[in-house]
Order: C-alpha cells, then sequence, then structure tokens
C-alpha cells in the first residue's frame, strides 16, 4: 500500500490502538509490521479470526494470555550445549504455565464456533514434566531448591553444620576474658569468604593468625585466627562442591530444553499469534465492530458507519455506497460539514478491512478489496495541521493518475482547490473522468458547482452532500446520497449579522442560471429531507404493527393452549367419575345377587329398599359432579320440547326432556334411571325425527330394541391409551349386553401385545363375558379378542 495513502487515512493510529491491547512484547512487535492484505481468502481468515476471538471475550472473558517471554535465545542456547541460568528458565516455566492454561480455555464441550482459534489451542504441546522439573529445582532468578538434588540437600546442610561450628569457636575466642583486650570490637564478621574478628593493631602478633584485612585507619586488623583455619578450609571446600552441584543440575535442565527445543519455539510462535488474534478481538469489542461482508468487484456498502478515531459517542454514523450504480461520488457541501471525515472512513474502512479489523459499523456492511488504495487529503484537517500547495496536491495527484487501475480506490480531497477556480473546477472534471475511465472507484469532495453539474449529467457519477442545518448554522454531519449540496454562503452570512444590503449586492453578482440552480438544490434537499421523515414515521408504524401481531399471536397461543387445558381436565373429571360409579355399580350388582337370595322378604325388601336409596344417592351425586364439567356444543339447541330425545355430552348418553330449559339455561332430562340438572349448552339435539322418541316416558323395552338396532358387533380402540382402552371396552360390554348381543370382537391391534394383553385381563373379571380368546386367522389373529356375553 502506498506510504503517503496510510498517514493521509491514519492508519497508523489504529495500529497504534491495537498494539495497546497485546500483552507480550512480541505480539506488539508483530502487530506493529501490520499491512492490508490483498487476497480475500487471506483477507477472509484472518477477519475471522477476530470474529472468533471477540466472541470468546465476550463469552468467557480474558483469554489466560499473561506475559510471554521470548525464549528463542535461551532455546538456542540450550540447543548448542550451553548451560541456562535460573532466569532464563523461570521464563521458559512460565511460558509453559501459560500454553496449559490456553489450551484449557476453551472446553471441548462448548459449542463455540472457534475453528481457527480451537485449532491453534490444540496445536499447543504441554510438558508436564519439564514444567514440574523446573517448577521443583528453582525458586527464584538467583536461587536453586535444596531438593533440586540429593546431593545438593546433603551439601547444604553440611555447610550449615560448618557454619555453625565456626561461630560456636570464634564466638567463644570473643567472648574470652583473656582476648577482650586485644579485640577492637566483640564481633565476628567475614573478609574474602572467611570468618575474621577484629584485632587492635598493637596485638597483632600476640593474638596470632592469618590478617585478611585492615581498616582504613590501619588501627584495627581483621584476622582469621590459625584455631579457624581449617574449618574455614572445609566451609569454602562445601562451597565450592556446592556451586559444582548447582552448575549440574542446571545443565541437566538446560539438557531437557534442548530435548524439547522444536515443541518449545512452536508454542512461543502459537502463543504470539493469539496474542495478535485477540487484540484485535479487544479493539472490535472496543469499538463495537461487525465483520464486513466481502467481494471482490469493488463494491461498497456502509451501514451506519463511524469514524474509528472520533468519539463514539459525538460521532454521526453514515451510510455509503460505491460501486454499483456509480463508481464516482462527489461530496459537496460548507466547510466543516465532515466531508474530509466521510473520506477518511470509508478509505479507513478499506485499510482496516483488508488488515483483518473489524469496523465500527452495523451489520449490512459489505467491502470491496483493493489492490491499491490512494488518497490526497488536505493537510488542514490533519493532526499535524501542516499546509500544502497546489504543487504539492498536483504532484501527488499526477503519481496517483499513472499507478491507479480498476482494481484501485481512490479519495480526493478538496480537488481542484489552491488554484483558479475556473481552471480548478475544469481540471477537477478532466481528472474524475480518467479515473471513471479506468474503471476506479473514486470519491472526490469539492465546492466546485461545476462538478455538481457534472456529477448530474454524466452516467457512473453521483452526488452527495453533508446535510446542514441553516437554522442553527450546524452541520448535520448526515451524508445524502443523490443530492449536491449547497454552499449556504449567503444563509450563514446573514444568520451571523452581515448587512442585508450586502447579502442583496452580492446575490446581484452572482448568475442568475447559478441561483436557479443552488434553489433547485435546496427544494431537492428540503423534499429528501421530508420523505426521510415519512419513511421513518412508516418504519416505526410497521414496526408497531409488527409488535402488536406478535401480541396477538402470543394471546392466541395462549388462549389454545388454556383450550386444551380445559377439555383435557373435563375429560379426567369425566373418566374419574365414570370410574366411581363403575365400582358403585358393581358393588350395587353383588348386593343385589345377595338380596335376591334372601328367603326372609321382610328383610329381603328392607334391604332391597337401602340399595335404591343409595343408588339414588349416587346418582344424584353423580349427576351434580357432571354438571359442572366444561362441555360445550358449539351448536346450541333451540326450540326444545318436553319428552325430546338429546344427547346429554357431559355423560356421553342419550336422555329424554323433563323440563324446560329457564332463563339461565338449566332444564332437568331424565338419563335412564338418573334425573340430572344440566344446561342447554351441555346438550345436543338429534334432527333425525325418526330417532326421537314419542312424548312421555320411555320403556325398557324400547330402550332394548334401541340398543340392538344401533349396536355393532365389534369395537375397535387401536391407538388408544390402556386405561381409555379398557373404559371404553367395559362401556361396549354394557350396551353389548343390555342389546342382547351374545358374540362380540374387540379390535385391539397387534403391535408389541400390551394393549391386547391389558384387554384380556380386564375381560376376566368382567361379569358380562362368559369367555373370550384370540381372534382365527380370518378373524384377525392376535390383533382381535372374540368375546362370549352371558
Amino acid at each position: 500500500m502506498n506510504s503517503k495513502t496510510l498517514k493521509a487515512l491514519e492508519y497508523h493510529k489504529i495500529k497504534e490502538m491495537l498494539i495497546e491491547e497485546a500483552v507480550s512484547q512480541m505480539g506488539k512487535e508483530q502487530l506493529s509490521k501490520m499491512m492490508p492484505d490483498i487476497h480475500i481468502n487471506r483477507v477472509r481468515e484472518k477477519l475471522s479470526e477476530t470474529s472468533e476471538a471477540s466472541s470468546l471475550l465476550s463469552a468467557k472473558g480474558r483469554a489466560p494470555l499473561n506475559q510471554l517471554y521470548d525464549n528463542r535465545a535461551s532455546i538456542y542456547r540450550a540447543e548448542k550445549g550451553g548451560s541456562l541460568i535460573p532466569k532464563q528458565l523461570l521464563e521458559i516455566l512460565y511460558n509453559l504455565r501459560t500454553t496449559k492454561e490456553v489450551k484449557n480455555y476453551i472446553k471441548e464441550d462448548e459449542a463455540l464456533d472457534t475453528g481457527i482459534i480451537r485449532g491453534l489451542m490444540s496445536a499447543l504441546i504441554t510438558n508436564r514434566n519439564l514444567e514440574d522439573e523446573i517448577d521443583r529445582c528453582i525458586v527464584s532468578e538467583n536461587e536453586i531448591a535444596d531438593a533440586a538434588s540429593t546431593d545438593l540437600k546433603n551439601i547444604r546442610r553440611k555447610i550449615s553444620s560448618q557454619n555453625e561450628a565456626i561461630k560456636s569457636k570464634l564466638n567463644s575466642i570473643v567472648t574470652s576474658s583473656a582476648n577482650k583486650e586485644m579485640l577492637q570490637d566483640a564481633l565476628v564478621t567475614v573478609r574474602k569468604d572467611r570468618y575474621v574478628i577484629p584485632v587492635k593493631q598493637e596485638y597483632r602478633s600476640k593474638f596470632g593468625g592469618i590478617i585478611h584485612d585492615q581498616s582504613s585507619t590501619g588501627a584495627t586488623l581483621f584476622i582469621e585466627p590459625m584455631s579457624i583455619v581449617n574449618m574455614n578450609n572445609e566451609l569454602k571446600e562445601l562451597y565450592l562442591k556446592e556451586e559444582k552441584e548447582i552448575e549440574r543440575i542446571l545443565v541437566a535442565l538446560s539438557n531437557m530444553i534442548a530435548e524439547n527445543s522444536e515443541a518449545l519455539l512452536a508454542n512461543q510462535e502459537i502463543l504470539v499469534k493469539l496474542d495478535c488474534i485477540f487484540a484485535k478481538g479487544k479493539l472490535s469489542n472496543k469499538m463495537k465492530g461487525i465483520e464486513p461482508k466481502l467481494n471482490e468487484r469493488g463494491y461498497i456498502r456502509i451501514n451506519q458507519g463511524r469514524h474509528p478515531l472520533l468519539d463514539k459517542k459525538v460521532v454521526v454514523p453514515t451510510n455509503i455506497k460505491l460501486g454499483d450504480d456509480f463508481d464516482t461520488l462527489v461530496i459537496t457541501g460548507p466547510n466543516t460539514g465532515g466531508k474530509t471525515v466521510t473520506l477518511k472512513t470509508v478509505g479507513l474502512f478499506i485499510l482496516m478491512t483488508q488488515s483483518g479489523l473489524h469496523i465500527p459499523a452495523e451489520y449490512g456492511t459489505e467491502m470491496g478489496i483493493f489492490k491499491k488504495v490512494f488518497a490526497d487529503i488536505g493537510d488542514e484537517q490533519s493532526i499535524e495541521q501542516s499546509l500544502s500547495t497546489f504543487s504539492a496536491h498536483m504532484t501527488n495527484i499526477v503519481d496517483i493518475m499513472k499507478d491507479a487501475d480498476d482494481q484501485s480506490a481512490v479519495f480526493l480531497d478538496e480537488l481542484g482547490a489552491g488554484t483558479d477556480p475556473t481552471e480548478g473546477a475544469a481540471l477537477a472534471m478532466a481528472l474524475l473522468e480518467y479515473l471513471y475511465q479506468k474503471g476506479v472507484k473514486t470519491i472526490a469532495t469539492t465546492h466546485y458547482t461545476e462538478l455538481k453539474k457534472y456529477a448530474l449529467v454524466t452516467e457512473g457519477v453521483e452526488n452527495a452532500s453533508m446535510e446542514f442545518d441553516v437554522k442553527t448554522l450546524s452541520p448535520t454531519f448526515k451524508l445524502l446520497i443523490g443530492v449536491p449540496g449547497k454552499s449556504n454562503a449567503f444563509e450563514i452570512s446573514q444568520k451571523l449579522g452581515l448587512d442585508s444590503h450586502i447579502i442583496d449586492e452580492a446575490r446581484k453578482l452572482v448568475e442568475n442560471e447559478h441561483i436557479a440552480f443552488e434553489d433547485v438544490i435546496t427544494s431537492i434537499e428540503e423534499d429528501k429531507r421530508e420523505a426521510e421523515t415519512e419513511r421513518d414515521e412508516a418504519i416505526q408504524l410497521k414496526i408497531q404493527i409488527k409488535h402488536l401481531k406478535e401480541e396477538l399471536e402470543s394471546e392466541k397461543s395462549k388462549l389454545k393452549d388454556q383450550k386444551e387445558k380445559v377439555l383435557q381436565e373435563a375429560k379426567e373429571e369425566a373418566r374419574r367419575i365414570v370410574k366411581e360409579a363403575k365400582a358403585f355399580t358393581d358393588e350395587a350388582y353383588k348386593k343385589m345377587t345377595k338380596i335376591q337370595s334372601m328367603a326372609d322378604t321382610k328383610e329381603r325388601n328392607r334391604d332391597y329398599e337401602e340399595l335404591r336409596k343409595s343408588v339414588r344417592n349416587e346418582i344424584l351425586k353423580n349427576a351434580e359432579g357432571v354438571k359442572n364439567i366444561e362441555v360445550r356444543n358449539t351448536k346450541i339447541p333451540k326450540d326444545l320440547r318436553i319428552g325430546e330425545t338429546v344427547e346429554v355430552l357431559t355423560l356421553g348418553q342419550k336422555g329424554e326432556i323433563v323440563t324446560l330449559p329457564d332463563k339461565n339455561g338449566d332444564l332437568t332430562v331424565q338419563a335412564g334411571l338418573m334425573k340430572i340438572n344440566v344446561n342447554v349448552k351441555q346438550l345436543r339435539k338429534f334432527e333425525d325425527e325418526s330417532n326421537s322418541l314419542p312424548k312421555g316416558r320411555t320403556s325398557l323395552k324400547n330402550i332394548y330394541h334401541g340398543k340392538t338396532a344401533n349396536i355393532s358387533p365389534q369395537v375397535d380402540v387401536r391407538g388408544q391409551l390402556l386405561d381409555e382402552a379398557i373404559m371404553n371396552v367395559d362401556k361396549y360390554i354394557d350396551d353389548a349386553f343390555l342389546a342382547g348381543l351374545k358374540q362380540a370382537v374387540i379390535i385391539h391391534g397387534k403391535g408389541e401385545g400390551i394393549l391386547r394383553a391389558g384387554i384380556q385381563d380386564f375381560l376376566k373379571s368382567n361379569r358380562h363375558v362368559e369367555s373370550y380368546r384370540t381372534g382365527g386367522y380370518s378373524e384377525g389373529g392376535e390383533g382381535a379378542t372374540i368375546i362370549m356375553i352371558k
């Protein structure tokens, strides 16, 4: 990439922000060399790395990449047979621990889309043995642990013992009354690694021993008494043995480093790469960046883009497109309106994208891949605030014209400025036309009206402007594509208090055609602003309608669930009532059989009356229980007549109307032996008059005839649950018994045999069943059971 372009677009500041996010010096150095890539596959992979790091940081917090050390020199030294010092070994230990923590950062069962980072982390090689050995042997940068070896531990124990023996001997010398007068001080000190005693100069010959040093005045001599010379010699030998053992330990550890050098160097390279990737992820999260969609046709569409170097709290997002309907965009408008910022935003987004960095925009943003990017931006808006001449601008533009091609993006600020307006405008149009013919994607800013007109009439060239609020004399920093900008010089001057007479005179000096063109621009801006307001209102209305629809759908779903729940509860309640009624009926049948066998008529009648009362009470109780079950007929019967036959939905039985409905719709129905109070909503009317019975009570004979006419010789319970199937079979057998059937078929299907076994087990205890058997070959086989009814 062109170095002038990188500087003009302030790419170095983005790199500085990125470098701050790296934790290792090696990572910072690698990021400082970062440059935009021109190959789309590599760019796509780098962007994916950043996306994975951003997601991981959001989901799991900071990656365990602590301070990394550059161990290359130490490892190379070990490979050549050199011995490493404790400090170097500790730095290798720190990297080993970081390797282990990073490798465990992503758990195997975590469903995160992190293929690239997971692959790098899985390539890390841990070495628990080497890690433990260094940790066991090295205490600090200057100390080897006693436990590093048995010999070292023994040597240090002897050193400690020898030191104590020497100190004890010296202590007896300095505390002796015979030596008190000869000593300068009653203390023991060390000179040249030897224990000595400070002796007065005049007692030099009398005290005896080896002189190792004297005071600055010469009044004191530091003498090693002859009695401890051998002890000091032994101590010195022990220290030499300690040094030798330490050197042996360091060599052994260095050899282990050499044996694992390849893995250690590979780990370091991966950790540095991960440091760089997570630095990009952290920067993305800080600037709320997104991964843009890529293309190779030079198409740019930025959705709500924000310049990354401006305060995100105050910067106004902008929408920009280039390379589809038009390849050249001419931005006009007043100074300080944001033209240059827009120019830099697009250019910097290209450089960031091709460096694998996320850009601060919204999803839907798409960026083209450009092999060359050029920029000529006025220095007056750069950080350095230095001025530039027309010649300097043209020198840069000449180079751009030579090198730009159909895979280039060019950004020109204040094109044609700094010279005669007429010549400058003509030159600017010629430059834009030249770039357009070469297929270059170009964005240029200008004040020239001629360029606005050129963009209006030239295919492939589009106008854009930075919106300006004349009422407040302040820019809105919004880019309006398709609308040429207006300078607003007269309006701004009037607002600032310039005499209206002067402004009127100025207007007269401007060509009428120019004034008309500016008025057209003003009209277009007002219409566009009004259209945008109406569009925003429409979007808000659409959102509200969508929310309302979602609420209605939710309520509909809730009502459906409630309805199903109520129906289910009603069915459960009905099953419970039927089950209880059956149990009571069975018990009553047993009592009736017992009563009939009684010889004493009086006792038999008394027991019969008690049984009749208990049956009546049970009927009334069950009738009251089913009265409130929420079973509703969708078609409420009308024009009911006393004696008319209806179906009681809560019982699933036919009944005869005894009383007409009251004002609440409640009435009495005779269902067999039961008289029950129900609501008209719980009834269903039989439309077929041939099935209606005549007024008056239905005789038992008519009931039998009805049953015989309507009962089927078989019942099908396939697909039902066992409890439901047994209940339906039980009811069917009762009806079949009343109808006088002698044989019937229960169709339950084969399946796993659960339904067949459960039904046949139930038939064993049914009082109406004389016998049963599995169906024959032509009767359904194991999928049916044939019953003989008493």
